[in-house]
């Protein structure tokens, strides 16, 4: 039995296992804004299906390892903040906040934002597309199990073995590949349609009707793909120097809830592991931070945006990053 077969049938033994989960306890809301942490708690979740969010954080942890990298941070004078969005204002994907929908695909999500950012930067803001999480997400096998999880590592290893091609969010006809699985209304009571966990979609291979390049020729090969060393200064270095990594971390039922401030765990189950992109730092109110950018549209926490702590491995925080350098 292959390797993607025994994570499959690992899957499908916990959902049979357990029973259908009750939905989101809005107590936790008191207990982060009565605690006096460094963050505030509101409502992002409405009448949702605690099952339902579980499979949203669809990064496999504890899995294969790229090569490491070490930078000489001393000589290059790391400023008190810092903001990608800033620094490379001609890049606007790193403004960008994609939606993942109904679907474990936050690993792919991640890395494709980051490669996305990293391209345009690399090419001082000649080469700016969209690279796609669809691409990503259906046609790499060996990164997991498309919607049911994967390792944000192998993604970024398969950009650098196979390429990435470009294409945009849901129904925006932009780019070869576009995102196919359409948002949904897990954060608040609105018009998009319930949220239903579906199939992961198939690999097509193929750009979509009226696109002028072909698949194979619009690809975005990666040159290195690397993790980098676990320690606040590397990864600051790391993002100052080349833009947006991916981060990997725990992600607890308070995070469902944040809406501003520096989150740190308070309180709450664990859920699952969770990739996001990471695009500065900085200090608030004495607390360092990371300044992240989620893939679960703009309407939850800071505009779709969050901040976690910095320095301490917050809920392992620093010790799954993973970016590299593109093929330019």
């Amino acid at each position: 039995m292959d390797f993607k077969s025994i994570l499959l049938l690992s899957a499908l033994s916990v959902t049979w296992a357990k029973p259908r989960l009750p939905l989101l306890s809005l107590q936790i809301i008191d207990v982060v804004n009565e605690s006096n942490t460094t963050w505030k708690a509101g409502q992002n979740f409405h009448n949702v299906d605690m099952s339902y969010v579980k499979s949203l954080c669809g990064t496999l942890l504890d899995g294969p390892r790229l090569p490491e990298v070490m930078h000489s941070v001393e000589a290059l004078g790391l400023p008190i903040s810092f903001d990608s969005r800033e620094q490379w204002p001609n890049c606007p994907t790193i403004q960008q906040i994609r939606d993942q929908g109904c679907c474990g695909s936050c690993w792919a999500f991640g890395a494709v934002e980051a490669m996305s950012d990293r391209l345009c930067i690399a090419t001082k803001g000649k080469v700016s597309v969209e690279i796609s999480a669809e691409d990503l997400l259906t046609c790499c096998n060996e990164c997991g199990m498309g919607c049911n999880g994967g390792f944000p590592a192998l993604a970024w290893d398969y950009w650098t073995s196979d390429g990435i091609v470009t294409g945009g969010s849901y129904n925006s006809k932009v780019g070869c590949v576009p995102y196919t699985i359409g948002p949904c209304e897990h954060h608040v009571n609105g018009s998009r349609p319930p949220c239903i966990m579906g199939p992961t979609p198939k690999c097509t291979m193929q750009c979509i009707d009226g696109y002028p390049v072909p698949y194979e020729k619009d690809k975005h090969m990666g040159q290195q793909a690397y993790s980098v060393f676990p320690d606040p200064a590397q990864i600051m270095a790391e993002l100052y120097q080349n833009g947006p990594v991916e981060a990997s971390f725990l992600v607890y039922e308070d995070f469902l809830q944040y809406k501003s401030g520096v989150y740190q765990r308070v309180s709450g189950e664990y859920l699952g592991g969770h990739a996001i992109k990471i695009l500065g730092w900085g200090e608030e109110n004495g607390t360092p931070y990371w300044l992240a950018a989620n893939s679960w549209n703009v309407d939850w926490g800071d505009k779709g945006f969050f901040k976690i702590k910095r320095g301490n491995n917050e809920c392992g925080i620093e010790s799954g990053i993973v970016a590299g350098t593109p093929l330019i």
